[in-house]
């Protein structure tokens, strides 16, 4: 007796302005070069998608692969049953009759992501079948996994090659997978080949030519459209699509979550279950379990993405926000920063100081900027964090500085100690010392004490020497130096000194400038002591 074909079977959205998002971080971004993750760390990365991130499912991992990919395994599918999150993990399986559904059954999984192949080349060259041997396979693993209650979803492995060179094989398949129970077909461009022209015209042909299916388009990025392609997959009927945090993956990655979620919150009518003030979290998360670093101008990710720079921008900003856009900063948890250097002017500054709530008047305004500008000279961009100390270091400037370091060179190398010249500038004449020392300041300071002797200018002793970097950890931070020097005596106290630079060393120097300065200073208001009968 003929058995009767299933009914045709549809799995709509909840709703229908809702697009899917399937994370596949734990599966296909962990297909990244010299990327694994320990099943501790799988664990905090399902947590994070899910319950702080919320996408509607996360591929955590490949069957029959390894211990280790089993352990994680067991360990994600223990938490989401605890937790209600089961149907939402699911894990790529072959086919290969029982043993892959036995695998995720024997993990605690409940969803097989069944990978087929969605080209005819592919089907014929790696597997060796025909087309009606590999529907077989397809046909006997679906029917086991029914059996053993686990869903199917269906990837049909390099579509993009075989919707165009090979249709009538893709539709040899479909005709059988229409029939069987799967939840949902997958779409992938395997070799990230696709523009949006092409994802438009052949996703919108699956829809079509199968309207009752939930198609889900699975990009990668090998051109730099992978984004592109999804907003192409979603408006020609795309379901759903699937991305990675920080693009991770094979060659040159998957889609990125973030970019994906919010082109298509901004370009589309459609939305998304992400809760995008998240998304910053995770990829710096990714980002640290991974080592991959991410690009400083990556999309709303970067570090610089929300960074002013051209003065003319922050004045625009000041003005009326004349340079925002639908990518506020504020939706993903972050903040406009401007940014000052050479290109500075008032208004980034000015936007600066309001943040920080510091009132400056407009000359000392003035002086800030012009330290600004020499430091951006040096190629260093200051951030907000070291604002603070350029203001301190200008406050505490003498206003007249009778003595100048004009030159000084410090050398030190391995096996020998280091060296320092140094060159003293004091009303109209100039002194130079050469000594060496402990370290390089320490040569700089024994070479300086020989510079000033012909001046007589005398020479505290260096009391505590602190340094002090921002935090952040950049190499090419500003560096404050404080020093303490010991007063002649009880009554007159120590002297602090600071000194803010780039450069370590350059920023004692400036400390000690400074402390040269306010020497003679107090040398020339001390009172003159008139000897008795005069």
């Amino acid at each position: 007796m003929a058995r009767t074909p299933q009914k045709v079977q549809k799995y709509p959205t909840a709703s229908p302005d809702l697009i899917e998002v399937m994370d596949t971080t734990l599966r296909d971004g962990e297909q990244t070069p010299d990327i694994s993750y320990t099943p501790a760390e799988k664990l905090q990365l399902a947590r994070l998608l899910l319950e702080d991130v919320n996408v509607d499912r996360l591929e955590i991992a490949s069957s029959r692969v390894s211990e280790g990919e089993k352990e994680a395994a067991v360990k994600i599918a223990s938490w989401a049953r605890r937790t209600g999150f089961l149907n939402r993990i699911e894990i790529l399986g072959y086919c290969d009759g029982k043993s892959s559904v036995d695998w995720i059954h024997g993990v605690g999984g409940r969803v097989l992501n069944l990978l087929t192949k969605g080209s005819e080349e592919h089907c014929r060259l790696q597997l060796r079948m025909t087309p009606e041997k590999h529907r077989a396979k397809i046909e006997e693993t679906i029917s086991y996994a029914a059996k053993k209650r686990v869903i199917v979803n269906v990837y049909l492995e390099d579509w993009s090659n075989g919707v165009k060179n090979s249709f009538d094989y893709v539709f040899f398949i479909m005709k059988s997978l229409v029939r069987l129970p799967v939840k949902r077909v997958y779409l992938p461009d395997t070799l990230g080949i696709q523009d949006p022209i092409s994802v438009h015209q052949f996703v919108g042909l699956m829809k079509s030519t199968w309207p009752q299916i939930h198609f889900e388009y699975h990009g990668h990025n090998d051109y730099g459209l992978s984004t592109a392609n999804c907003l192409a997959a979603v408006r020609a009927g795309a379901r759903g699509i699937h991305t990675s945090v920080n693009g991770m993956g094979e060659r040159a990655g998957n889609c990125k979550l973030v970019e994906a979620v919010a082109a298509i919150h901004d370009h589309t009518n459609f939305k998304t279950s992400i809760r995008e003030e998240r998304l910053v979290a995770a990829s710096r998360i990714v980002e640290t379990f991974c080592g991959k670093e991410v690009s400083a101008n990556a999309p709303i990710v970067g570090r610089d993405v929300f960074t002013q720079t051209a003065g003319i921008h922050a004045d625009g900003d000041a003005k009326g926000d004349l340079y925002a856009s639908p990518l506020l900063p504020k939706r993903f948890g972050r903040q406009r920063r401007y940014a000052l250097g050479k290109l500075s002017g008032k208004a980034s500054l000015d936007q600066n100081l309001s943040h920080l709530g510091i009132d400056l008047s407009s000359d000392i305004r003035d002086v800030v900027l012009q330290r600004i500008i020499e430091l951006g000279d040096k190629k260093h961009t200051v951030v907000p964090e070291d604002l603070r100390f350029i203001i301190a270091d200008i406050l505490k400037t003498p206003e007249e500085q009778l003595v100048r370091v004009s030159h000084y060179d410090v050398r030190v190398q391995a096996n020998s100690s280091p060296q320092a010249t140094v060159t003293i500038a004091f009303k109209g004449r100039e002194s130079t010392g050469k000594a060496k020392g402990d370290g390089g300041y320490d040569a700089f300071m024994n070479a300086m004490k020989k510079a000033v002797r012909s001046f007589k200018i005398s020479v505290p002793r260096l009391e505590d020497f602190r340094v002090r970097i921002p935090p952040g950890g950049r190499t090419h931070a500003l560096v404050e130096t404080v020093i303490t020097w010991a007063g002649e005596s009880s009554e007159e106290g120590n002297l602090v000194t600071q000194g803010v630079d780039s450069d370590q060393l350059a920023a004692a120097v400036i400390a000690t400038e400074k402390m040269l300065n306010a020497r003679v200073a107090r040398t020339k208001s001390k009172p003159i002591k008139r000897k008795k009968g005069r």
